[in-house]
């Protein structure tokens, strides 16, 4: 297959320093050597096996963008945008240290105490501890003001009674950010974030893996809080009440790591798709000689270049600290449409074979589909821009 890194024939943008560089080459033969090899029993049994997280952690790519004094390798999100391409770019989309790297363990950093990060990080860095973020629930998605999950102060523990739903690492996660209301009376200024350890706590219970779409390798399940007791040092944050406001400081990041994986699987179909049709004939001729197929990919390296440049531009302000959550919120939304457009393009020049599963495009088309509801749906994406005009 063509390189997907080389697709577009850009030039390499300034934040990708030469340490970077090399952290995706190593992320990409580690994804291609180590994980790759086994992801179709992965899909199968729908969850990557926890040997694969340690050997992660074993070869520096969990945590990259966490300091080193905690266990990290004092990156940026840079770093992690290395790591999640080179997922994107070998088809192992369903490995979700993205999300156990990107979102959970910030969350920890911003706002943990001292103790807290000393306490969690290095052994989320190592594998030991999977991540997770527990905020949607069978009655709350994208509108997270609405969470019901009850964390009530005894003595000097919290109590937390509620069930959450379609919560990524759901099966394997033993460090989960609680979204709860600490004060239901105060709406959103009643929100809190509390950690679980859930091998140290009684009344914790995993519901099903859950039936997707896609996805599959990727273990995505229903958790339910029956009285789990924690010390009321677990919260984050000095205060309780600090929940919504650590949720949206956080979310801009979230929403470009979306777009992270949306831009680097659209390269991937793209240079699948270009070895396809060279290969393919119909008709006494290769399917890469038809004006059809060559305007369709024209428009496909033309539109997935334009959102190349636009995601660069997104992660160097980022690593700024400029990224403003309108623009992470049209990141989110514009390249993900793009992903989808650019996965059922490439399917239909794959005709038939397209269709069938032992083609990567299939399984890809599939794996695509939820980045448009993940994250905040593109319709809310789409009222936060609204909301700036």
């Amino acid at each position: 297959m063509a390189n997907p890194s080389e697709i577009l024939s850009l030039p390499k943008p300034d934040w990708v320093s030469e340490d970077v560089a090399m952290l995706y080459d190593m992320a990409n033969r580690f994804m291609a050597d180590e994980i790759a090899p086994h992801y179709d029993t992965y899909e199968k049994n729908e969850v990557v096996d926890r040997s694969a997280w340690k050997k992660a952690g074993e070869a520096g790519l969990l945590c990259a963008s966490m300091p080193e004094q905690y266990g990290g390798a004092g990156g940026t999100f840079a770093h992690e945008s290395a790591i999640i391409e080179a997922i994107g770019h070998v088809g192992v989309d369903g490995f979700g240290i993205g999300l156990h790297n990107a979102i959970v363990t910030p969350y920890i950093l911003h706002y943990g105490s001292e103790d807290q990060k000393k306490k969690w990080l290095p052994r989320l860095a190592s594998g030991e501890l999977i991540g997770a973020i527990a905020m949607t629930e069978p009655g709350a998605g994208s509108d997270l003001q609405g969470v019901k999950t009850r964390a009530e102060r005894d003595g000097n523990q919290y109590r937390i009674n509620g069930s959450k739903t379609f919560i990524t690492n759901g099966q394997l996660a033993n460090l989960i950010v609680v979204v709860t209301k600490t004060d239901p009376a105060k709406g959103a200024k009643g929100t809190s974030l509390i950690v679980v350890e859930t091998d140290e706590v009684e009344g914790f219970e995993r519901g099903r893996n859950l039936d997707k779409i896609g996805l599959k390798a990727n273990d995505t399940s229903e958790l339910f809080f029956n009285d789990v007791r924690v010390p009321t040092a677990n919260l984050l944050g000095n205060d309780e009440g600090q929940g919504f406001v650590q949720l949206m400081q956080q979310l801009p990041q979230e929403r470009l790591m979306i777009g992270t994986t949306a831009i680097a699987m659209a390269e991937r179909a793209l240079a699948l798709t270009i070895d396809y049709v060279k290969e393919r004939k119909a008709f006494g001729q290769k399917i890469i000689d038809f004006q059809n197929t060559q305007f369709k990919l024209a428009e496909l390296k033309t539109e997935i270049t334009i959102g190349r440049v636009f995601y660069n531009d997104c992660v160097k302000r980022h690593i700024a600290g400029g990224l403003d959550p309108v623009t992470a919120s049209m990141a989110k939304y514009w390249l993900s449409d793009l992903q989808g457009k650019v996965m059922d393009e490439c399917l239909q020049l794959h005709g038939g074979y397209g269709y069938m599963n032992e083609y990567p495009i299939a399984r890809m088309w599939r794996d695509a589909r939820v980045q448009r509801i993940y994250g905040g749906t593109n319709e809310i994406m789409k009222l936060l821009i609204g909301r700036s005009l």
